[in-house]
């Protein structure tokens, strides 16, 4: 635990969202959407730092629509996306950060994931309701 950091840059942020993606991808449940998906993970990755940038630094480098991206994904998967994996998801979000990082910009970066968690399963449940 000693060695954990707070999150102060890019390189961080690049750090978490490298290390996360990495145990969605193995995750048994996540693996099989995200790898069905994501076709060019560096791209990927390279865009979810820039989210996650723009999130905890309020830094204007994201411009994509993660509302869209996450019905697509949904529309993609028959509309079979549950509360449960973004449970999931949030799960080995929090568990990355206490692995990695302590500090304020942590616990923003769990409170903000906990916000967008909610908000993006309402979305993908009121698109399907618009269908």
């Amino acid at each position: 635990m000693e060695n954990r950091q707070t999150i102060e840059n890019r390189e961080d942020v690049s750090l978490l969202v490298r290390s996360f993606y990495a145990k969605i991808r193995q995750d048994v449940t996540l693996g099989p959407i995200f790898n069905k998906i994501v076709t060019d993970w560096e791209t990927h990755l390279e865009l979810l730092t820039d989210f996650w940038e723009t999130q905890l630094f309020l830094k204007r480098k994201y411009t994509g629509d993660p509302i869209k991206a996450h019905q697509k994904t949904d529309d993609i998967m028959n509309n079979t996306i549950t509360m449960e994996h973004f449970g999931i998801w949030l799960n080995h979000w929090f568990a990355t950060i206490d692995e990695l990082f302590t500090g304020d910009t942590a616990w923003i970066a769990k409170n903000r994931a906990r916000k967008m968690n909610t908000m993006l399963y309402m979305k993908i449940y009121e698109h399907r309701s618009s269908k």
